[in-house]
């Protein structure tokens, strides 16, 4: 049974898409308990994806560049940010990560009610005050997060599970000048994991067979493979690889045809902004880290045996064959689905406003 609180505090030390897969855990507490402060800890870097965010008051935010200090520089660094936490105090904290860091800050943030995901025999178990029970079998990760709140009796029901994604209003003029009018694709290829990534030729191939011209994103790290693609398509490409900052990357899907991306952050970001997206998986899980609440998605895959390995690559080789292995052909005609589905909703709702304004119109008369 949930308790009541003025001050909620959400961990959740994970990359830029599991932090974005939280934001409805948010939206959850915020509508459980209208009067409370909510706020987050979260990494630095991860913070575009959950700023703007309706529900939330305030950010601690962990800078990862901290480790490559000095330890007594690093140690200070850590005890400033704990100390700020404990100095809240916080009735409420839910972890939704399992390391030790976050199990740490619940200890010292002195809350009477602290939630964690079971970490298994590890000592920090015994922080917790509910221990969240890991589902064994596949589950997207919103629900996995959202079963903290279920713990301490809080039922989201299904239209409140919805990913929230905010644009500022300077992002949006970026992506306009950017990209100008013409109508344009988005293409995330790359990833952090190089496993989860098509050769470079199969996806400029994809790009040949586009009837749009093609935009490339992805991280400063990521630009030479996305160069590749770009070389080898015959096609209208544009490489924004490293170009642009998350919430800008977010504006320029927003205004796009659509996306076809792997297992990455702009696939969770056009599920939150219910882009049309097609979605790549080779060795990772769609039913963990799939389209979510989102119609116009479609996963293309290989029904190979072995998958989902969630290896790093065939026998650990770094390339995963269950990639190598998709047609360019497959992933246009998903495209081609996506898109003319969300043409005919778009068609549907705008016949629908027409009939509407005409039955006004003629009441009116």
């Amino acid at each position: 049974m949930k308790m009541q609180c003025k001050r909620v505090l959400v961990i959740k030390l994970r990359h830029l898409g599991d932090t974005l897969l939280s934001s409805p855990v948010f939206s959850n507490l915020q509508n459980a308990f209208p009067d409370a402060m909510i706020d987050a800890y979260i990494w630095k870097e991860a913070h575009p994806m959950l700023a703007g965010h309706p529900a939330i008051a305030h950010f601690h935010l962990h800078d990862r560049s901290w480790k490559k200090l000095p330890w007594h520089k690093r140690y200070i660094h850590e005890f400033r940010l704990l100390k700020q936490i404990r100095k809240e105090k916080y009735d409420l904290i839910i972890n939704l990560t399992e390391g030790d860091r976050g199990a740490i800050c619940a200890k010292i943030s002195g809350a009477e009610q602290k939630v964690g995901v079971d970490p298994g025999k590890k000592w920090t178990r015994k922080i917790y005050t509910d221990l969240v029970k890991p589902c064994k079998t596949d589950r997207h990760n919103v629900e996995r997060d959202l079963d903290a709140l279920r713990k301490i009796g809080i039922f989201p029901d299904q239209d409140e599970r919805d990913l929230i994604l905010f644009i500022p209003k300077e992002a949006k003029e970026r992506a306009k000048n950017l990209m100008g009018g013409e109508p344009f694709v988005v293409m995330q290829a790359a990833a952090r994991w190089k496993f989860k990534c098509p050769p470079a030729k199969l996806m400029a191939k994809v790009c040949d067979l586009l009837p749009y011209r093609v935009v490339l994103t992805g991280a400063p790290s990521e630009r030479d493979y996305v160069e590749k693609i770009a070389k080898l398509s015959n096609g209208e490409v544009l490489n924004l690889a490293g170009e642009t900052n998350l919430k800008e990357m977010a504006a320029i899907l927003e205004r796009s045809e659509g996306l076809i991306t792997v297992d990455s952050v702009a696939l969770h970001m056009a599920s939150a902004l219910k882009v049309p997206v097609v979605a790549l998986f080779g060795p990772t899980s769609e039913k963990n880290w799939g389209p979510w609440m989102h119609p116009q998605s479609k996963v293309v895959t290989k029904d190979y045996p072995c998958r989902p390995c969630r290896m790093d690559g065939c026998g650990g080789s770094k390339v995963s064959d269950c990639l190598l292995s998709l047609s360019p052909e497959s992933i246009y005609e998903a495209f081609v689905g996506v898109t003319s589905a969300a043409a005919a909703t778009g068609a549907a709702s705008a016949s629908s406003l027409f009939v509407l304004n005409s039955l006004e119109t003629n009441r009116t008369e």
